[in-house]
């Protein structure tokens, strides 16, 4: 990325030598890219992030039916969506399109028997492959092959589970899938739409004009520099994906039974559990007595750990996650749940003390089971440099010369 930041920094679309040579590391990162998900390098079309990658499937798709006159006007997507798919979903709604969302199972897998009903006349399914807050995988190859029997083409955003686990549009057989770089470690800003085809075989149309970039789908200069590291990102999460879906997988099932076993029924695990991406907890907490607690106040008690109570979308935001809503939970509980991600980095020690440190809160104490000392995490604490990896301050983070 800094090589082509500061040292190749042509205009990857420019003719000159410095313009050509930036373009081969565009193209090398389009090769790294669909080789991730068992692609061809001409059906990758790099974009800001899975939220332009959805737009612009869903809204060009619906562009590219305008423009041909095909009949077909009802799109299916399920609730539990992320804002990306379900804001322009509802953008389409208001122009004329009918958008029916599928129901979902408590632990977020379509209905596939209602899908299947549903998808009679449709245009376009938008379906994900891992949910963003409780990880649940769905079942994509059955609800593309439901699909495909009634000519329904299929976006999926695949953003959460490039690189976290196997994941190919060829057995898949889905026609759009939409990735994010900053979810298998690259930089943030960057992503991809994979077009089945490529962009001049598929039935999706350009949503913005002004240059011929992407095939013509996407115009602006390409960030060469993300794009570049998107590449060696994915195909580092590649090399790494069956090595660190086992440990980190392993190491999540040790956080969430050591919970279980010392909190009883003041936790539950959401989502399906036989069916999610390896790194990802979603867990509610009750207090003693069974009401749902306000996980704020978990999270308040443990600040050298970077957990949050709802996806980034919803940041700032009053409301409870239309996930959590979605799947069944009333406000409180949403209100109750915590999204914990393993990252890569993670060790077996830092697991066990944030599972202390969640058994010690003075807010789930009281009936904690096998907790030896009581003591043992949960209290206030004044975070110095040597608790953890980061910097006291963000301020002093961004503003200290890297040694």
């Amino acid at each position: 990325m800094h090589r082509l930041a500061v040292e190749l920094c042509g205009n990857a679309s420019s003719p000159h030598a410095a313009g050509r040579l930036a373009a081969r590391y565009v193209e090398r990162a389009r090769e790294q890219v669909a080789a991730a998900i068992d692609a061809l390098p001409e059906e990758i079309v790099f974009t800001s992030g899975a939220t332009e990658s959805n737009n612009l499937a869903i809204l060009g798709v619906a562009a590219a039916v305008r423009n041909d006159g095909r009949p077909r006007r009802r799109l299916l997507t399920l609730g539990i969506e992320h804002p990306s798919v379900l804001e322009p979903m509802a953008e389409l709604g208001r122009r004329g399109f009918e958008v029916e969302f599928v129901p979902v199972h408590r632990d977020g897998r379509v209905v596939l028997e209602a899908l299947e009903a549903a998808l009679d006349d449709a245009l376009l399914l938008s379906i994900q492959a891992a949910n963003n807050e409780i990880g649940t995988l769905q079942p994509l190859r059955e609800a593309s092959r439901l699909a495909a029997e009634r000519g329904v083409l299929v976006h999926t955003d695949a953003s959460q589970i490039l690189g976290k686990a196997p994941f190919s549009v060829e057995a898949l057989n889905v026609d759009f899938a939409s990735l994010s770089a900053h979810k298998c470690y690259g930089p943030k800003g960057v992503g991809a739409l994979w077009i089945r085809g490529g962009v001049s075989g598929a039935p999706i149309a350009p949503i913005m004009f002004g240059g011929g970039h992407e095939g013509g789908l996407r115009p602006g200069t390409c960030n060469a520099p993300a794009i570049g590291a998107f590449g060696v990102a994915a195909r580092v999460a590649m090399e790494r994906l069956e090595t660190d879906a086992s440990r980190i997988g392993a190491l999540r099932d040790r956080f969430e039974s050591e919970l279980s076993e010392r909190l009883g029924e003041q936790v539950r695990i959401n989502g399906a559990v036989g069916h999610r991406l390896p790194h990802a907890s979603s867990v509610t907490f009750y207090r003693y007595g069974g009401q749902p607690l306000d996980a704020d106040a978990l999270v308040v008690n443990l600040p050298e750990f970077d957990i949050s109570i709802a996806s980034a979308c919803h940041a700032g935001t009053p409301e409870p996650s239309h996930v959590l809503r979605e799947v069944g939970m009333s406000t409180a509980e949403a209100y109750g749940t915590l999204r914990v991600g393993l990252g890569r980095g993670v060790e077996r020690a830092e697991v066990d003390r944030a599972t202390e440190r969640f058994v010690g809160a003075p807010l789930l104490r009281r009936s904690a089971r096998g907790c030896p000392d009581p003591k043992a995490g949960g209290e206030p604490v004044e975070l110095r440099r040597g608790d953890h990896q980061h910097p006291e301050t963000e301020t002093q983070a961004l503003n200290e010369t890297p040694q």
